[in-house]
């Protein structure tokens, strides 16, 4: 009995049977390829977009990982007690793995600051940082306190020294104290450089931080040079600062002194925004920040005697003083737009 060809639909058609009948040849779905060879598909290749997915896919879960590992560290310290802190109430791991952490974007993203003469500040020992002050809130004690600790090749902590009403106020004092802080009186000052911490200083006090806009980068009067006799009967170097960007991001056009005095404020400062726009008016602007440290200033060649001369406090203060200002002038200088540097 002859065998006929079996019909196999090619492409929605039908292949035909040759003329003559005669034995077929048996073609297999499988491989329709054979009757196209000039029309097989190329071989398949990786795809590149699949790769990048999952690298990204492994990369996220991996981040995530470690922020869970981190956090169940970090509570298990807390609860077992298994952390330090010092006399003034400094926790270095409440501020590494909670205060710094929280300042870090708005000092790489929002502020964009560049760091210079990190390298001015000793490795090790103490040493007295000056600056000047400006901004309506003092963010930049802030900014330079995260640039200590990410920029200084032996990340030294910033110990900074506030005013009183920061440590009255409900939360805030609690976190400077956890942050490293302390008052800003001459008793603290000493006892922080004679145990080798890098402290820090803003001389102009409110009156800096609260200046009008009209006079931006004036540098209000130091006071009487209790910074200076804090380091020189400690023996330490002062070195000056210099901040740029701070007085934009709250430009003060005016205040309200009745409601100042009604909340117990030095100022209720009026921007261009605040009150204005409300919460959204305290969104400070993002201005581009320069932080630059000056060549440190020596005291150990001074008697400690000197501690107590007006005029050696009057030379010293001044001359740091005028140091700062003259750094924030060439900044100025250099500086082409407030916003992107």
């Amino acid at each position: 009995m002859s065998e006929v060809a079996k019909v196999i639909p090619l492409r929605g058609e039908s292949a035909r049977v040759p003329r003559g009948g005669g034995r077929g040849v048996r073609l297999e779905r499988s491989d329709p390829t054979l009757l196209f060879p000039s029309t097989a598909a190329p071989a398949a290749e990786p795809s590149v977009s699949g790769s990048v997915a999952d690298q990204v896919r492994d990369a996220a879960r991996s981040l995530l990982a470690d922020q869970v590992v981190a956090a169940a560290d970090f509570l298990r310290r807390r609860i077992t007690g298994d952390y330090h802190v010092d006399d003034f109430g400094y926790d270095p791991h409440f501020a590494e793995n909670v205060w710094l952490p929280l300042l870090r974007p708005v000092f790489d993203s929002w502020f964009r600051v560049e760091v210079r003469g990190i390298e001015n500040v000793p490795d090790e020992g103490g040493a007295l940082v000056v600056a000047n002050h400006a901004g309506v809130i003092p963010i930049d004690g802030l900014m330079t306190s995260v640039a200590m600790v990410d920029h200084h090749p032996a990340r030294r902590p910033l110990r900074m020294l506030a005013a009183d009403m920061a440590f009255e106020m409900p939360v805030i004092g609690t976190v400077a104290r956890k942050a490293g802080h302390t008052l800003a009186c001459n008793p603290d000052a000493e006892r922080l450089l004679r145990g080798g911490e890098v402290a820090a200083v803003f001389p102009e006090g409110f009156k800096g931080i609260g200046k009008p806009f009209s006079e931006r980068y004036k540098l209000q009067r130091f006071g009487r040079g209790g910074f200076v006799s804090a380091a020189l009967r400690a023996g330490v170097p002062i070195v000056p600062c210099s901040i740029v960007g701070s007085e934009e991001i709250y430009p003060k056009i005016g205040e309200l002194k009745s409601l100042a005095r009604l909340l117990g404020l030095p100022y209720f400062p009026v921007t261009p925004l605040f009150p204005h726009f409300g919460p959204l008016g305290m969104i400070p602007l993002p201005s581009k920040w320069y932080i630059e440290f000056g060549q440190p200033i020596r005291t150990d060649t001074y008697d400690v005697a000197d501690a107590e001369d007006p005029m050696v406090m009057f030379e010293l203060t001044d001359h740091v003083r005028e140091t700062i200002q003259q750094t924030l002038y060439r900044l100025l200088a250099q500086r082409r737009n407030v916003f992107m540097g």
